[in-house]
């Protein structure tokens, strides 16, 4: 109704300014070819309106007809146009369901029918790289390199490439191009970083740390990598540059309050520089936070040219901070050993012997009995277990365990591998039975011998034979 009622308001306003402009007052003479004419002005002024319009429309005409040509070729190209779409999401689709030779096929189709797009080359190098056609792969990323729009991208994939090739000095390049190009770019700050770490230029690394972009989500994990780095340089400086290193090792500590490695940096140097206080304060504050039995034996050692007693004594006041801790009561047990309390260490390890001991409690068990009683049968009896024992834990990386812990795992490189967990560990039954067997070693010598395994566990170890 209302758009009705519009129509008619716009029709009356126009026959009100046509009647308008015919009644206007007026003569116009116009001279022709021998001929004269005086129409009025208001039909001379409709007239020139109405051959305006007139015109308009047939330049319209016009226009549409000769355009016929040009509307064919648009339509054209774009049925070709869509035909390439529709080819560069079948090769997707191909790609993805494990079909690479016919992603490939239409991918270089997609690429003529859309005037060489990047995403159909793109694709084409992904389908080459799952074919194995590597030379093909590499000319069309080594293409893509000269677009900007392109060149990250195609050093994504190259490096893809060198990596499946084991060729990681390409691979590196490719990263380190990938970073000037795009410094927030994840995966090759990583593999750079990653590059620095595998061969000990801590420093650098630390550099390119501070230096990377990260997301709120990623401060912890930055925050423990550069804790890990200053601790690996301090550890490496600890004895050429002890300042250096002391320096280091308190960074750590302020990143990483409880982390174990650089608390034990830092207290021998302490030591070393005769500052038994500090350490003792600075071992104390770790052992509340991970009672780790380093941590106890280097505070036991605190103090220069302390004997057995004065050990004990210091061992059992950090021990007495923690209750239900087997590695504690496992340090204060050898402590008592040491002092020849055989009681105290009896005491220490009472709640562990009869619930799955492990290899260290076994062994300081039969130092216990050889040295309390000197029951032999006793003490080739826990021998045995510890055979079969569970073993203590140490700093273990991909498989392989060490005394102390390292910045980076011997095996792959990787920078805060080593974790303080107990390895796994398997043994024959003929190591076992030797070892049960065994009579022609004296027991304080196994002894010995496992009480120095249980404290430095290896994945390898065997038994004594």
């Amino acid at each position: 109704m209302i758009r009705m009622f519009l129509v008619i308001a716009l029709s009356l306003a126009i026959a009100l300014g046509a009647s308008w402009i015919i009644s206007l007052p007026g003569n116009v003479t116009i001279e022709a070819f021998g001929y004269q004419m005086q129409p009025g002005l208001g039909l001379t002024v409709f007239g020139l309106i109405l051959l305006m319009l007139l015109t308009i429309f047939v330049w319209a005409i016009l226009r549409r007809i000769f355009g016929i040509p040009a509307l064919f070729s648009r339509a054209a190209a774009k049925r070709k146009h869509n035909r390439g779409v529709d080819a560069l999401s079948n090769a997707i689709i191909a790609l993805q369901t494990g079909d690479p030779a016919k992603a490939k096929q239409l991918a270089r189709e997609a690429r003529v029918k859309l005037n060489g797009n990047s995403a159909a080359q793109l694709l084409e190098a992904q389908a080459s790289v799952k074919l194995g056609n590597w030379n093909d792969a590499r000319e069309q990323y080594r293409d893509m390199i000269a677009n900007p729009d392109t060149a990250v991208a195609a050093l994504t994939g190259l490096y893809e490439q060198a990596r499946q090739q084991g060729r990681e000095d390409a691979a590196l390049k490719f990263a380190q191009k990938a970073v000037t190009l795009a410094p927030k770019l994840e995966w090759a700050n990583e593999a750079v970083f990653n590059d620095l770490t595998k061969n000990e230029q801590f420093e650098d690394a630390l550099e390119h740390l501070t230096n990377m972009p990260s997301s709120r989500a990623d401060r912890a994990k930055i925050k423990r990598l550069d804790g890990v780095l200053r601790t690996a340089i301090a550890k490496r400086d600890e004895e050429s540059d002890p300042d250096k290193a002391i320096q280091f090792a308190n960074d750590a500590l302020k990143r990483i309050p409880e982390f174990v490695p650089a608390a034990l940096i830092a207290a021998r140097i302490y030591i070393n520089r005769g500052e038994v206080r500090k350490t003792s304060g600075l071992l104390r504050r770790v052992w509340r936070a991970d009672p780790h039995p380093h941590i106890a034996m280097l505070y036991a050692n605190a103090q220069p040219g302390a004997s057995a007693v004065e050990r004990l004594k210091r061992t059992k006041s950090l021990v007495a901070e923690t209750t239900n801790n087997l590695e504690a009561q496992i340090v204060l047990a050898t402590a008592a050993i040491e002092a020849h309390e055989w009681d105290l260490a009896r005491a220490a390890l009472q709640q562990y012997v009869d619930d799955n001991p492990t290899q260290a409690v076994c062994a300081l068990m039969a130092q216990i009995e050889q040295g309390q009683t000197g029951d032999q049968g006793k003490a080739r009896a826990w021998l045995g277990r510890a055979i079969t024992a569970a073993s203590e834990k140490s700093w273990i990386a991909d498989g392989i365990s060490s005394d102390e812990w390292e910045p980076t795992s011997p095996l792959t490189g990787k920078l805060d591998a080593f974790e303080w967990k107990a390895p796994q560990r398997a043994m024959s039954k003929q190591s076992a039975a030797t070892a049960n067997s065994g009579t022609s070693k004296d027991v304080k010598d196994e002894v010995a011998a496992i009480s120095s395994d249980a404290k430095s566990p290896e994945t390898d170890r065997t038994a004594p034979q």
